[in-house]
């Protein structure tokens, strides 16, 4: 299952997670396919993340993270069911090449990779002016 339109209604992205302000760190939703998700986020002053005008690289993991978190509570609206916790299991392999500004928008786009059993990997990959500044890969575990 596809979406057919990208999701900017800010409130709506929140509520498909299970953070809530001013922990959250997705606002946009551009794609969303059983198998990807491409999330985005306007870095803004009230950010929690923020040091000297940049977004700390804990930001940007907790950002991939919660575009995990999208991908699964996007799936869990379209079948109306209440999303289950997810937990993170693992971070592998992150390499972070730079940190966005203030006022800068950063992309991105989780694969899922594996799933079984309520266990998810995913490589993640984010963008910054459509120049790749971070990527990984995350395992993620749904509670029961």
């Amino acid at each position: 299952m596809e979406m057919l339109k990208p999701i900017f209604e800010k409130e709506f992205v929140e509520n498909l997670l299970p953070q809530k302000y001013p922990f959250v760190m997705v606002d946009k939703m551009y794609h969303f396919s059983e198998t990807t998700v491409t999330s985005g986020l306007k870095i803004k002053e009230e950010n929690i993340f923020i040091q000297n005008g940049k977004l700390l690289e804990s930001g940007i993991i907790e950002h991939m993270a919660q575009t995990v978190a999208l991908h699964t509570g996007y799936q869990f609206y379209l079948k109306k069911e209440p999303a289950p916790t997810g937990y993170i299991g693992s971070i592998k392999e992150v390499v972070i090449s730079e940190l966005p500004l203030l006022h800068d928008e950063i992309v991105t786009t989780v694969t899922v990779l594996q799933e079984f059993a309520g266990i998810t990997l995913v490589d993640i990959v984010t963008l910054l002016h459509q120049k790749e500044i971070a990527r990984g890969q995350m395992k993620t575990i749904l509670a029961k």
